[in-house]
């Protein structure tokens, strides 16, 4: 985690975009998280599951079942798990309702310590391409695993070199015009949608770049994503809201610790 030391006990937590079911995901900096912290909500903000990714192809190494199996035993532990599906695990929406200690909805509004009422949504529902054009959604999908294969690729000749972990997709975000453009058209969208649920502010995730900033009069939050910047929101018992950052190196096939090996009711969950 980069920056201050802080408590590893917070009120809410959101993570988003963890497309579990490809290469790119970072696995083993999520149970790293997961592991360090605990809360008394946590929200999955879309795209937990690469459902697109895994119909062109099954890759589910053990560590993604770790991270299943570490949600599910937050969950039994008393952490209330609120799943709001995304683009990418959109057939979850067909199972709206509860699951044990899990919810699964459309959207939610959050109410803070502090009394302020934030609308948690995934966020592709403001994306024209992926609500109009499905196929073209499903091409960039396709150069997006490219680009991410490119960055393996460049950080692996950076470490041989002794060289520190760099996105080049972070950078053409960053670089590219068009691309930067999306973004703040994007963000001021969700923040105009947001008004109608009477919010201060609004959480999603979908375009892999976390963000905690004003839009106008309402907070705009976006917790980020697990297969680039690896990155939480959360909330304070004071209400604070504060976005953590996590190393993306980590690796990515950790082994459970010692309770859970120890747990006479663990089972490897099979898909």
């Amino acid at each position: 985690m980069c920056g201050s030391k802080m408590s590893t006990t917070y009120r809410t937590a959101w993570i988003s975009d963890v497309h579990l079911g490809t290469r790119g995901c970072k696995a083993g900096a999520l149970l790293e998280f997961l592991r360090e912290t605990e809360f008394e909500t946590l929200y999955l903000v879309g795209d937990l599951i690469d459902i697109w990714s895994l119909r062109r192809g099954i890759y589910w190494p053990q560590a993604h079942n770790d991270v299943i199996q570490k949600l599910l035993r937050k969950g039994r532990k008393g952490t209330e798990i609120i799943y709001i599906p995304g683009n990418h695990d959109e057939f979850i929406s067909e199972f709206l309702g509860h699951y044990g200690s899990v919810t699964i909805r459309k959207n939610a509004i959050h109410m803070t310590a502090e009394g302020r009422r934030l609308l948690v949504m995934h966020g592709h529902e403001l994306d024209n391409v992926v609500q109009h054009l499905g196929w073209l959604a499903h091409l960039g999908d396709i150069g997006y695993v490219t680009l991410m294969r490119c960055n393996w690729l460049v950080n692996f000749v950076r470490r041989i070199m002794g060289l520190g972990h760099w996105s080049l997709s972070a950078y053409v975000k960053a670089e590219v015009k068009n691309v930067v453009n999306f973004i703040g058209k994007f963000e001021e969208s969700i923040v105009r949608y947001a008004k109608d649920y009477n919010v201060d502010g609004v959480l999603c995730g979908h375009i892999h770049t976390a963000a905690m900033r004003m839009v106008g009069d309402n907070t705009y939050y976006n917790c980020g994503d697990w297969v680039e910047s690896c990155t939480a929101m959360v909330e304070h018992h004071d209400g604070k809201m504060e976005l953590l950052f996590f190393d993306p190196t980590v690796s990515a096939t950790p082994t459970l610790n010692e309770e859970e090996e120890k747990h006479p009711d663990y089972q490897p969950v099979l898909l």
